[in-house]
């Protein structure tokens, strides 16, 4: 979605997750006054929350890891915080982004512990994450920088600790080489179109008022199921 910051500037309220993450995906008119907040963050929280079975055994204390250096990625690096990781691992190609996503999370109160993961021999010596989020298009590694990354991300997913991924790309396919990769190490793989339920819900609520239990969850999933068995999306 477009514009997500610059329509800050035309809001006259943000809401706690819109000022953290510094995007803003929704707006709702309350007592004349336009409202924004970012419900990324909670389709990326609901995913895991929802999904994963036991998350003490999981990722509770452990690292997380966010593959990205966009917008999306700040709110997965907030969404990990407010899911109990202890420490955040960041891989990205990009080095600049990187440092861009750091610097917003430090400003905001949620940096520490964030770290840029730049090499294989980094990897190797980190401890292993328990949650994973994967925010970058399906695209193989082409550059040498892409390739490095690539190699420490596989790094890490084959540590003895097997956690929970999320797969934010769901367009054209659910079905990406990251993915693949963590199934194939023994990750729990969580499709990116949990996260585009949850955070639609998270929209309706705002919107309409109604809470998310009164929501017709079961049928959007099956729908979202029937579509992908059936190559619609």
């Amino acid at each position: 979605m477009p514009h997500k910051v610059a329509i800050i500037s035309h809001l006259d309220e943000l809401t706690e997750e819109g000022q953290a993450v510094g995007a803003c995906n929704t707006i709702v008119k309350r007592d004349g006054k336009l409202i924004g907040t970012n419900t990324d963050t909670i389709g990326v929280r609901e995913s895991f929350l929802q999904n994963v079975a036991v998350p003490e055994r999981i990722y509770h204390g452990r690292p997380g890891l966010v593959i990205g250096g966009g917008g999306a990625a700040r709110s997965a690096v907030y969404a990990l915080v407010r899911l109990g990781c202890k420490a955040f691992y960041l891989v990205n190609r990009d080095a600049v982004e990187v440092a861009a996503v750091i610097a917003w999370c430090t400003t905001q109160g949620y940096g520490a512990g964030l770290r840029h993961v730049l090499t294989a021999a980094e990897a190797e010596a980190l401890e292993g994450p328990g949650a994973i989020v994967s925010c970058v298009p399906n695209f193989p590694p082409v550059t040498s920088a892409e390739v490095q990354a690539r190699e420490v991300i596989e790094i890490l997913l084959a540590k003895p600790h097997k956690g929970a991924i999320l797969e934010m790309c769901y367009h054209p396919t659910v079905h990406t080489e990251i993915g693949d990769l963590a199934q194939r190490a023994g990750w729990q793989v969580i499709l990116g179109t949990e996260a585009m339920l949850y955070q639609g819900f998270e929209q309706v609520k705002y919107w309409t008022g109604r809470e998310v239990k009164e929501m017709p969850i079961d049928a959007a999933k099956d729908a979202i199921a029937a579509a992908l068995r059936d190559g619609v999306a």
